[in-house]
């Protein structure tokens, strides 16, 4: 008689995940790292040395941490445990690290696999450093973050960290023809959504199988989606991006790199990559505002008035509207001639000032509002410039027993050109008239 499991169909083993059985078997199975499990990569060279230290293994999620982890424990004959920082306390870790001890004194090691490491507080992160340091464990630490922010120095002072890589078009399609192989089918979608496939999969090789095995299951009998049906059956996954740690100063950085590179079809693209996963729109127009004056400054009196309009035209429209001033503000930036020179001028005149100390003006430029300063010499034979030829008398502003300095030195493009003529004309009425040019 069928039990009441049976009789429901729950008696069956529920398949595992398509990712899950796809789990590379071998290192050399490993799509996408060749910099460290091909060849000539660093793990392969390790292992083919005898021994193996401390790792920590850094890149985005779904590059084989965790897999190349399990593999080199069986590479290496270590027993194989695993603990999430975000599970984990120090009590468990105590139990593990004793149950490592106990392995060593019967001839085993221990691979000692801690996911997403930098979730765990320094004095958790100090409790590795003795197991480390005596060969208890060999631990293997894997992060999506930014190791030298996120973990202690005497940590990573006996660690070596790796570097895993988002995946290229080229590991991702070898993922799907496994995927392939292993369902017995290709996958239902024509040439242009197989490449929009690879793409949404955002060098995650896991989410790319996730998204082929929900591609199998939707698809029915003789169906082949284009771009349009697989955004239909696939919600796109967003763009990996921490608005607070690494994808935040990347993206940032990418894109003020590429308006002062002149750039601006690489800064829309950032610009758009920030956009979409969720940033600020006020944070990246205050970044806008910062470029114009660092980056094009007199080069471009306009391009401080535009980003600033661009900014209070976000504020005042809002998304998505407002979105599209400060792509304006971009290009134009983008577009325009560059200039750092009101930047370097300022940082030369801060430390002359911190060099000098507190110098009094000369006093033929400070005002005499008593007649004791009058009788100390205030305000004596200041030429008032408007009464000059040209405008301009020439006489020195800066500090007696300083000598001159130049700190503004505009290059001849765009509006500093002009900028330029004036100064060096300047200079020349200044040396015909007793200056010091």
């Amino acid at each position: 008689m069928a039990t009441l499991f049976e009789a429901a169909g729950l008696d069956r083993q529920v398949p595992r995940p398509l990712a899950d059985r796809l789990r590379p078997l071998r290192l050399a199975d490993v799509v996408g790292q060749d910099h460290l499990v091909g060849p000539d990569g660093m793990l392969t060279r390790m292992l083919g040395s005898g021994s193996l230290g401390s790792l920590i293994f850094w890149g985005p999620p779904g590059t084989g941490k965790t897999t190349v982890a399990r593999l080199l424990a069986g590479e290496t004959r270590h027993a194989f445990e695993q603990v999430s920082a975000i599970f984990s306390g120090v009590q468990e870790l105590k139990k593990l690290f004793e149950a490592a001890r106990q392995r060593r004194l019967a001839g085993q090691g221990t691979l000692l696999f801690v996911d997403e490491i930098h979730r765990f507080n320094r004095a958790q992160q100090d409790s590795f450093l003795p197991v480390m340091e005596d060969g208890t464990v060999v631990l293997v630490g894997a992060t999506t973050e930014n190791p030298s922010f996120e973990l202690n120095a005497a940590l990573l002072s006996r660690a070596q960290v790796l570097v895993f890589r988002r995946l290229d078009e080229v590991a991702i399609d070898r993922l799907l023809e496994r995927a392939e192989a292993a369902e017995g089918r290709s996958l239902p979608v024509d040439a242009d959504a197989r490449r929009a496939l690879a793409a949404m999969a955002d060098g995650d090789g896991r989410a790319a199988l996730t998204l082929a095995e929900d591609l199998f299951r939707a698809a029915r009998d003789g169906e082949t989606f284009d771009t349009a049906g697989l955004a239909e059956v696939v919600q796109r996954r967003a763009p990996i991006y921490d608005k607070a740690q690494d994808g935040h100063y990347n993206l940032i950085s990418a894109l003020h790199k590429s308006v002062r590179g002149s750039d601006p079809d690489a800064a829309l693209y950032y610009l758009a990559r920030m956009m979409a996963a969720g940033e600020s729109p006020l944070y990246i127009a205050r970044r806008v505002v910062r470029m114009a004056f660092e980056d094009i400054g007199l080069a471009d009196p306009q391009a401080l008035i535009i980003a600033n309009a661009a900014k209070d035209a976000y504020d005042f429209l809002g998304s998505p509207e407002g979105e599209l001033a400060i792509a304006q503000a971009v290009i134009y930036l983008a577009t325009a001639p560059k200039s750092n020179a009101g930047y370097i001028a300022y940082k030369a005149a801060v430390q002359s000032a911190r060099e000098h100390g507190s110098l009094l003006p000369p006093k033929h430029i400070l005002n005499a509002p008593t007649q004791l300063m009058a009788n100390e010499g205030y305000g004596a034979g200041y030429a008032y410039d408007h009464d000059a030829p040209d405008a301009f008398s020439g006489q020195n502003y800066f500090p007696e027993g300083m000598e001159r300095q130049r700190f503004y030195d505009p290059p001849a493009r765009g509006f500093e050109r002009e900028i330029r003529k004036r100064l060096d004309y300047w200079a020349r009425l200044r040396t015909e008239r007793g200056g010091t040019g």
